[in-house]
């Protein structure tokens, strides 16, 4: 029982499947399909619990610089999970968006993501967010370029581009920002995930690698950000 006001939009970077593999004397690929095991369990309990929203990092701009054969496993896997989970996500009512380039994507899986987009895009449950091909600086410098070019069409001035401006060129442009981000393995870093978003981010770094991280360990990171004093800059009166 997790006591105290669960956050809207929980963040998770599925640190570690590597070495859980490397652990297990097993090939890095079979890591990182045992942690779409770890995933399928925290999307479930997230729905449950009634989360608004979970962000997940799946694959970063700079995981193009992996080995060959790991990038290809990758790649292999993610049209695997779209193809097998698309139907349950579907039906409990899971609202699939893609943070990143999906044009910079092979075409088998640059195709199956816009179409689990648009299967679920009415779907009005946890909205699951997966960033793939996804870096935070890139979102930024793309939403700068959108401001600029709309500044160049006359349609807004140099003067009226804000924080909420800003924020309104995001991937998550219609989502609250990031209330926790959890990054599993112990590593302390954001790895150009979510910037913007995590501003205000409670974090928890649990030492668990990411194909280990159960239902457990995710009500132990949300009971952690219950605890939390959120102050947002202010002082406790």
């Amino acid at each position: 029982m997790i006591e105290g006001t669960l956050p809207r939009h929980v963040a998770i970077i599925m640190d570690g499947n590597g070495r859980w593999a490397k652990k297990h004397t097993l090939q890095v690929a079979l890591g990182h399909r045992k942690g779409v095991e770890a995933l399928r369990a925290i999307i479930r309990e997230s729905s449950d619990l009634k989360i608004e929203a979970l962000s997940i990092y799946a694959f970063s701009t700079e995981n193009w610089n992996r080995e060959k054969q790991e990038v290809e496993a990758l790649m292999a896997l993610l049209l695997e999970y779209f193809t097998s989970e698309i139907d349950e996500l579907d039906q409990e009512n899971v609202c699939i968006r893609i943070l990143g380039d999906k044009d910079g994507l092979p075409p088998p899986q640059r195709e199956a993501l816009y179409k689990a987009e648009e299967r679920t895009g009415k779907n009005t449950g946890l909205k699951l967010n997966i960033a793939i091909n996804y870096g935070g600086r890139a979102e930024l410098a793309r939403a700068a370029r959108e401001l600029a070019q709309m500044a160049l069409r006359g349609e807004i001035s140099p003067d009226e581009i804000d924080e909420k401006k800003m924020a309104q060129m995001l991937y998550t442009h219609d989502l609250p920002d990031v209330d926790l981000l959890i990054r599993t393995s112990g590593e302390m870093r954001l790895s150009n995930f979510l910037l913007y978003q995590c501003a205000y981010a409670e974090f928890v770094f649990p030492t668990v690698l990411w194909p280990d991280f159960d239902i457990n360990a995710y009500h132990a990171a949300l009971s952690a950000f219950t605890s939390r004093d959120r102050r947002f800059g202010g002082r406790n009166k």
